[in-house]
């Protein structure tokens, strides 16, 4: 569906975006990650067409965005992170304005206003000004115009920005239903959204792509130094001395009380959970809690951009 190839875009010398490449296919929801000035929003804006690559091209259905920019843009909905919509102007009023400028045809315009206004659930506030709506049904606007031509792909750049924690699930739930129907490249700050609407993830970090994959996949890749916490009986300074002979912890920490010892250690390479379960039988020590530390999307993005 999309094709990045060898994209690099320079604002004189500052290199926004570095030569990357990935592709998007059809159906998928694409989490597009990435700290603040990594080249996310660069990225998109040169998909839509708003921007041309100083190097490289990007194909959507084999139309490449530098021959045929127009033809790309009425294939791709966007929202852009700061909404820029007309707020003195109704919401009737703004996408009818939209479908003028779309060039729709009436009846088109017409059979996608009725679907788009009910989708994204804005019926009730058609005839009051953009500008006294809420942030949330500012979004859902913003969402309207994106989808009103009926584009087969949505590219939207931090969608949840500034929403209180109910229009954030509102947004959310809205994107799981039109990701049924669109592929759609979802940029955002909150990770754990990432988790729930998309399969794969990309992470860019200063202009490069230092990570791609499926979820479950960038979790492999975090493995390695995966922690696990315990709680067990024995003497503390017994154990301690038994763990620093071995040359495959990586770290630890520990604390005591009574004939307990509770503590945090993870080891250079293998499941730490077989490893840390076969020193303490082999030590005699009797296991009270024993389970791992699981890494969320936000920990592995945290780590790869620490690393990169």
């Amino acid at each position: 569906m999309i094709e990045v190839k060898n994209l690099s875009k320079y604002f004189g010398k500052i290199r926004a975006v570095d030569d990357i490449s990935f592709n998007v296919k059809k159906g998928e929801i694409l989490g597009f990650l990435g700290p603040n000035a990594a080249g996310k929003t660069t990225t998109m804006r040169i998909i839509t067409g708003f921007l041309r690559p100083t190097s490289g091209n990007v194909f959507v259905e084999n139309i490449s965005v530098l021959e045929k920019p127009e033809e790309i843009k009425k294939k791709i909905g966007y929202l852009a992170e700061d909404n820029p919509i007309y707020t003195d102007l109704t919401v009737k009023e703004y996408l009818n304005f939209m479908g003028e400028v779309r060039e729709m045809d009436k009846k088109f315009f017409k059979e996608r206003f009725e679907k788009v206004i009910d989708d994204t659930g804005i019926k009730d506030v058609l005839n009051r000004p953009i500008g006294e709506l809420s942030k949330g049904f500012r979004q859902r606007v913003g969402l309207a115009q994106a989808l009103l031509h009926d584009p087969q792909i949505l590219i939207l750049d931090e969608p949840t920005t500034g929403l209180d924690p109910a229009q954030i699930v509102e947004i959310r739930n809205l994107i799981k239903e039109l990701g049924k129907e669109k592929t759609v490249i979802l940029s955002t700050h909150i990770l754990p959204e990432v988790e729930m609407l998309c399969e794969r993830a990309i992470i860019i970090h200063k202009g490069k792509i230092v990570a791609e994959g499926k979820i479950r996949e960038l979790e492999e890749r975090t493995k390695r130094k995966e922690s696990i916490r315990f709680l067990i009986k024995g003497d503390r300074k017994e154990f301690e001395e038994k763990i620093k002979e071995r040359k495959d912890v990586k770290s630890y920490s520990l604390k005591s009380f009574n004939d307990f010892i509770e503590g945090k250690i993870s080891f250079e390479e293998g499941d730490a959970r077989e490893i840390f379960f076969d020193f303490c039988v082999q030590n005699k020590y009797k296991i009270y809690e024993l389970y791992s530390e699981k890494y969320g999307l936000e920990e592995i993005f945290l780590q790869l951009v620490t690393e990169e």
